[in-house]
């Protein structure tokens, strides 16, 4: 399913990802398809194929959002329980619910920067000083797609890295890695975003210090003629890079 530059990336994926590999392995093959695939050329060309029609629009819209930490989320490829391949757009200005919040993922992740420049600090757990902190377990609602944020009580995190990641960088984080990016261009950043799907966590951990967050967080999914929009305009957005 899907035109020539969707099977082609379904297929990148698929041999690079599906297998059963170490954690620190699959980091790695992680960061090396997101640079082949995060191209600013190839991926104009698949996000342009995807913005036609092809691929499974129907599917990828009811699991693209407006995220919480305040960027958009456009699925471009779902491959189902081993890997997903998102299109992350960062609005300037754009503030949000837990814009300042450090989490980690359910499973290990790569980014690649097609466009502008994003900042990411990274955390550890630290029993005495360190920054004070709320922690909450979030997991995905049975019943629906919301964000639920079970209070796990107060933390304290040591900041040990800062890093700063421009066009043409990568990234790539085991699932536990605490972690928080953003980004203050002041034009649109654009990050290419892999999420591998091998050992899933049932849920991930939020560490807050911007007072308490709402037990239920709603993730209202886009329509799709709304997601084919977002999809142009990203296309016209990388065309124009």
């Amino acid at each position: 399913m899907g035109g020539r530059q969707v099977r082609a990336a379904r297929q990148l994926l698929a041999e690079a990802l599906d297998g059963e590999l170490p954690e620190h392995e699959r980091v790695l093959a992680a960061r090396t398809v997101i640079a082949e695939l995060g191209s600013p050329a190839r991926l104009l060309e698949l996000t342009a194929e995807l913005a036609s029609g092809e691929g499974d629009p129907e599917g990828c819209a009811r699991l693209s959002y407006r995220h919480v930490l305040g960027f958009d989320k456009l699925l471009l490829i779902d491959g189902g329980p081993h890997h997903m391949l998102r299109a992350h757009l960062w609005h300037a200005g754009r503030g949000a619910v837990g814009k300042e919040d450090i989490h980690n993922h359910r499973s290990p992740l790569a980014s690649y920067v097609v466009r502008g420049q994003l900042t990411m600090e990274l955390y550890a757990p630290e029993p005495d000083g360190g920054v004070e902190a709320d922690r909450y377990q979030e997991s995905l609602s049975d019943e629906s797609a919301d964000w639920l944020l079970e209070p796990a009580g107060p933390s304290r995190l040591r900041l040990t890295h800062v890093a700063q990641y421009a066009a043409g960088s990568t990234y790539a984080l085991p699932a536990h890695t605490l972690h928080r990016a953003w980004t203050e261009t002041a034009e649109p950043t654009v990050t290419l975003f892999l999420e591998t799907g091998s050992g899933r966590r049932r849920h991930t951990d939020v560490f807050t210090a911007a007072g308490p967050h709402p037990g239920a967080v709603p993730k209202v999914p886009m329509r799709v003629e709304e997601y084919l929009r977002e999809l142009d305009a990203l296309a016209e957005l990388l065309r124009s890079s």
